[in-house]
């Protein structure tokens, strides 16, 4: 039964301010550039400086290493670094580290997959991930993920995943303990090289190496420009984001058909038409169709959601996004990372230029399954100057965190963070990319990716893309107030 604009605006009406917020993050807005829903019909702005007014850990410091600056009393660990550490094969570790998950392993380990975002022609890259026997999805590509197993003495080794995948960006853990991988292009057979269809989701199970054998990939997602996904535990929905323009991205949910069940090794089993795939369609509490998500200008704006089935999931001949007329579906620009935590989703759209209605540096939304609304909870205004140290822009991969709020990688113009929002809508440092791969006088940053807790939560992992570096970090986490 679909939530028809008339239900929607009854309801908003009935509640007064709309739909309750749902999830316990809140109604966040993050400082220096970025206005709360109260903040912006007042007039007032957060400080210029942002302050952090008790919230998050203080300064961060200079790194003597030059690779990451962390507060005082923080430290860090490099797990893996391209082209330095090598795999139990003997080759090097793949570059372009991107979206990761923690998993509990055996004898107190943890377990890390780790995807790399390798585009294009095998060739061009000198650290492409092995083509591993048996794991192979396509020869020509040079993405895929690798494994990453952390010791209680903090050894560490690592084995490939997946192979032959292209331009792994982020994905998702499942509720049955094993990685979805997301390839984020549409290129088909015959482009750089390939040998087979790229834009799919393939499964990876970080325990069971046999498992992961004759890659087969999950084609009832859907092929498009994947960026993440995640499952939702109780219905057994997928959601799934799409990081494209011209026309911008779509986010989707993917049905399961009557009678399937999730678990290790289910996915495998789907025919490429199972269940059904749909792309969503907002509108406000007016009723008004939403045609794009950088519409809203508001923290805790609040849209209905409706759901149009895919014409053609596999895009034989015309990209999924581009199979839509105006006006049937809601688009974002660059759809980025997700997280699943209260209740729902929370869902990143990096930024919006030119191509879309409405400028932004960065939104955070939540999607309620329940009541069916999408409400924006984190909205960065536009950087004026990136390169100087402070502001806040370009989120990408997100993590919720076990000491209240959000923890997001950015992924913007100049200085790149690892930041915090607490449930008031603070916002704190916590690492600052100090990895110059520019020169002295055009210094350049590479972005954060793949931002997840251990899962004991003692332990903070995120990755600098370029080169490709795993980091571990450590320090006197504390609950944050709101």
């Amino acid at each position: 039964m679909s939530l028809t604009r008339r239900d929607f605006a009854r309801t908003s009406a009935l509640t007064g301010a709309g739909v309750a917020l749902a999830g316990s993050v809140g109604a966040l807005a993050t400082a220096p550039n970025a206005l709360a829903a109260t903040e912006t019909e007042s007039g007032e702005a957060l400080s210029a400086h942002g302050g952090h007014h008790g919230a998050g850990y203080g300064p961060l410091l200079p790194d003597p290493d030059g690779i990451l600056a962390l507060p005082a009393g923080f430290r860090y660990e490099i797990i893996t670094y391209s082209g330095r550490t090598r795999l139990e094969s003997g080759e090097f570790t793949p570059s372009n580290h991107d979206g990761t998950a923690t998993f509990e392993g055996r004898r107190g380990t943890t377990l890390l997959v780790n995807n790399h975002e390798l585009a294009g022609a095998r060739a061009q890259w000198p650290h492409p991930v092995p083509l591993t026997e048996g794991l192979v999805y396509d020869p020509a590509a040079a993405g895929g993920c690798t494994v990453v197993e952390v010791r209680r003495g903090g050894e560490v080794a690592e084995w490939v995943g997946i192979a032959g995948t292209a331009t792994n960006c982020a994905g998702g853990s499942t509720p049955w303990g094993t990685w979805l991988t997301c390839e984020e292009t549409e290129d088909k057979a015959g482009k750089n090289g390939f040998t087979k269809d790229h834009g799919y989701v393939f499964e990876v199970d970080p325990e069971d190496r046999r498992a992961n054998r004759d890659p087969k990939p999950v084609k009832a997602f859907g092929r498009y420009a994947h960026e993440a996904v995640v499952i939702d535990p109780r219905r057994g929905h997928a959601y799934l984001t799409e990081d494209a323009s011209g026309p911008n991205g779509l986010f989707y949910r993917w049905v399961p058909p009557t009678g399937f069940r999730h678990g290790r090794g289910r996915l495998r089993t789907l025919a490429d038409d199972a269940g059904t795939l749909q792309a969503f369609k907002c509108f406000d509490s007016g009723g008004r169709f939403v045609d794009d998500l950088s519409r809203a200008t508001r923290t805790g704006t609040v849209y209905g959601v409706d759901w149009v089935d895919v014409p053609d999931r596999d895009a034989r001949t015309v990209s999924v996004r581009k199979q839509f007329t105006e006006g049937q579906v809601t688009r974002a620009r660059k759809l980025e990372g997700m997280w699943w935590a209260d209740g729902g989703v929370y869902v990143v759209s990096s930024f919006a230029r030119q191509e879309s209605p409405v400028q932004h540096d960065g939104q955070v939304w939540f999607y309620d399954p329940k009541r069916r609304t999408l409400t924006l909870k984190v909205l960065l205004g536009v950087n004026p100057d990136p390169a100087v140290d402070g502001a806040f822009d370009g989120p990408d991969n997100i993590t919720v965190s076990p000491y209240g709020g959000l923890v997001i990688a950015e992924d913007g113009e100049g200085v790149q963070h690892l930041f915090g929002a607490t449930e008031s809508g603070r916002t704190y440092p916590i690492a600052r990319n100090e990895l110059n791969i520019g020169t002295a006088e055009e210094p350049e940053y590479s972005e954060f990716t793949g931002v997840t807790f251990s899962p004991d939560g003692r332990t903070l992992f995120a990755n600098i893309q370029t080169p490709g570096i795993m980091l571990a970090i450590t320090g006197p986490w504390k609950r944050q107030r709101r």
